[in-house]
């Protein structure tokens, strides 16, 4: 398997297949394909992890795609302005935030993760259900904006702000701390919480929100005026 992702801003990957070898995405994620590839659709992994996949934002049913040939090509697309990442779960499980896988491998397994800290689940922007990636092979996801990548060595900590947070290796921890000093926390602009990852591992980070981009849009939007 060989890939190039493109499109600065507006990216999309490319994944070029010898014969026998597939990838996987949700239902109705490929964007265009040679006419040497053949596609199933189904469940994978039966209803119950069709349902936990539901709820961590993907779709019930998932599209395996196979090569006929050696070098078929398939085209996937991000939804959003941002970038696509691609990532060797064989180094290590991911855990990414909801809605971020785009495709993978079918050695990789997506599956939900329970954020099992209150304190993340409520306060750091990602909430309880998220993504987790495991196996072997690669996996592509999708991140809001431009993505900062960073190894972080044991014991070393990073703050990031509430839903910057896009992925991270499930060896680093994930907590969230509150904001301290009260001018900090009225003036600062930051809000009351930060989130705290832990070394070691490695962190994605985005620099782009979707709830922050549509709250700066609003108020260019048309009014209701009837």
């Amino acid at each position: 398997m060989r890939y190039i992702i493109f499109g600065g801003n507006l990216p999309a990957v490319t994944i070029t297949l010898n014969r026998g070898e597939s990838i996987y995405t949700q239902s109705g994620g490929m964007t265009w394909m040679t006419d040497n590839i053949s596609m199933e659709t189904n469940m994978r992994g039966g209803l119950f992890k069709g349902l936990s996949r539901m709820l961590s934002g993907e779709s019930l049913f998932m599209a395996t795609y196979t090569a006929q040939e050696d070098g078929a090509e398939i085209t996937l697309a991000s939804s959003f302005p941002g970038s696509i990442v691609a990532v060797d779960i064989s180094k290590g499980s991911v855990i990414a935030q909801k809605n971020a896988f785009l495709c993978a491998q079918p050695t990789v397994e997506l599956s939900m993760y329970a954020n099992k800290n209150l304190g993340s689940a409520l306060f750091g922007g990602e909430g309880f259900i998220l993504q987790k990636l495991t196996g072997t092979g690669y996996a592509f996801f999708e991140i809001d904006g431009t993505c900062y990548e960073k190894v972080l060595a044991p014991g070393e900590v990073i703050k990031v702000d509430t839903g910057n947070v896009a992925a991270f290796e499930a060896s680093v921890r994930y907590e969230v701390e509150t904001v301290k000093g009260f001018k900090n926390i009225l003036f600062g602009g930051e809000g009351l919480f930060l989130s705290k990852l832990t070394g070691p591992g490695r962190i994605w980070l985005q620099t782009m929100t979707m709830p922050s981009f549509v709250q700066r849009i609003i108020p260019f939007l048309p009014a209701n005026r009837d």
